[in-house]
């Protein structure tokens, strides 16, 4: 009676928590915020002065007593207070759209294989951003869930989500995840190879705004495109201003040792993998998530690589998002999916 009464007068949220990017589901309109998981803080006053699309915007634009920090380090916790006020901040917002009498129930994804502590972090934080009641479930589980695999039928599912922190590549069957790796690959460190790649051969030093768009525009793992973009930054011999023109080669050799070890971490998931579920995935394919699966030709590589088919999932970035709306639909269905729910944590 109490659990339909709270449904009436509450929202229900689910959070995507990423290293780069935190989208929030909200249930009955959708994924409505995809904000950057950046918060700006006051040094002085310890006061919090911008989160999300604003505060990305002074990443390396501001003065010394205000610092844009990331809160979160390969997808979990690193600063709490900054964490707390980022999700207080993102769940307000939702509940802006839609208004309800109570505290919202939120469902949140985070990394596959984060200990315990990890997990009760997002716990203790979401609790004092505003939160009801919190269940979470690992990401690559959530996915699977947004792009409707088999989750919980006797049938081996794969799928990888590459993110902006890490990549979880997580193979699943019958409502549990068999194997899985988080591998410390993934948007961030493909930017820093961009920008590691310039200095080196162009000694022009670049911002991450810069390498991700150049990433995004041009960036391809197989030869054959030919195109260029232009770009500027400082150049390291006089620390003038200087732009150089960048090709689709010059960024496939910047970011070939990371897909190489990217590769190498899903071949490994796949040695250790049962045979029988091995047979199914090789017969039903690879599903790519997240940001990362949107890199020209990666699919293709892959499947050159491994000579299983690769499916890269409709609108990949919001696939977490999605199946914690999904999972928020009946979250008692799936509650043997998720890695903890209120019970773990009964009142102290």
């Amino acid at each position: 009676m109490l659990n339909k009464f709270y449904k009436l007068f509450s929202n229900d949220i689910g959070i995507d928590l990423g290293t780069v990017n935190t989208l929030v589901y909200l249930k009955g309109h959708g994924v409505i915020l995809n904000e950057p998981s950046v918060v700006a803080v006051n040094q002085k006053t310890g006061q919090v002065v911008a989160v999300g699309s604003d505060a990305r915007a002074m990443l390396g634009r501001t003065p010394g007593h205000i610092k844009a920090v990331r809160p979160l380090v390969d997808g979990v916790i690193s600063d709490f207070e900054v964490t707390e006020e980022m999700l207080a901040y993102l769940i307000n917002k939702a509940e802006k759209v839609s208004k309800k009498f109570f505290r919202p129930r939120v469902v949140i994804g985070v990394p596959s294989g984060i200990t315990s502590v990890e997990t009760r972090a997002v716990y203790d934080a979401a609790k004092s951003a505003g939160a009801r009641e919190i269940y979470i479930i690992e990401e690559p589980m959530a996915a699977a869930i947004g792009v409707n695999l088999p989750t919980k039928e006797p049938v081996g599912s794969m799928i990888i989500d590459i993110g902006g922190g890490t990549t979880d590549v997580a193979v699943i069957s019958l409502g549990g995840i068999v194997k899985s790796k988080n591998i410390r690959i993934a948007g961030d460190k493909l930017n820093d190879d961009i920008i590691s790649y310039v200095k080196d051969e162009f000694k022009l030093l670049i911002g991450e705004r810069t390498s991700e768009g150049v990433k995004i525009a041009i960036g391809s793992v197989i030869g054959g495109n030919n195109i260029e973009a232009e770009i500027r930054g400082r150049d390291l011999v006089t620390g003038l201003p200087r732009k150089v023109i960048l090709t689709d080669a010059d960024v496939r050799e910047a970011l070939s040792h990371s897909i190489n070890g990217l590769v190498e971490g899903i071949k490994e998931v796949l040695e250790i993998t049962p045979p029988e579920i091995l047979s199914d995935v090789m017969k039903r394919g690879i599903t790519l998530v997240g940001g990362g699966a949107l890199i020209q030709d990666l699919a293709v590589l892959l499947k050159n690589i491994l000579k299983i088919p690769i499916h890269v999932a409709d609108d990949p970035l919001s696939a977490v998002a999605r199946g914690t709306g999904i999972i928020l639909e009946d979250v008692d269905e799936y509650k043997e999916l998720l890695v903890s729910t209120e019970d773990d944590y009964p009142l102290e």
